[in-house]
């Protein structure tokens, strides 16, 4: 996935953070952080921010 794809999943992400349970929600916050400093995100942590996305953006399908 590309630091671009990764960027797009972060904003959109922000808009339902609201909604997150406060572990997903503290996840998401470091991925903000990361994304801020313009960092890319290894395996691990695209993973979970893919199943973030899956779990909170309701036309999450049409995007992956």
């Amino acid at each position: 996935m590309t630091h671009a794809e990764q960027k797009k999943m972060i904003a959109e992400l922000a808009y339902y953070s609201r909604k997150m349970k406060r572990d997903d929600f503290e996840a998401f916050e470091v991925f903000q952080q990361r994304d801020k400093d313009d960092e890319d995100l290894d395996a691990i942590s695209m993973k979970k921010l893919v199943d973030l996305f899956k779990k909170y953006v309701p036309h999450a399908e049409g995007w992956l």
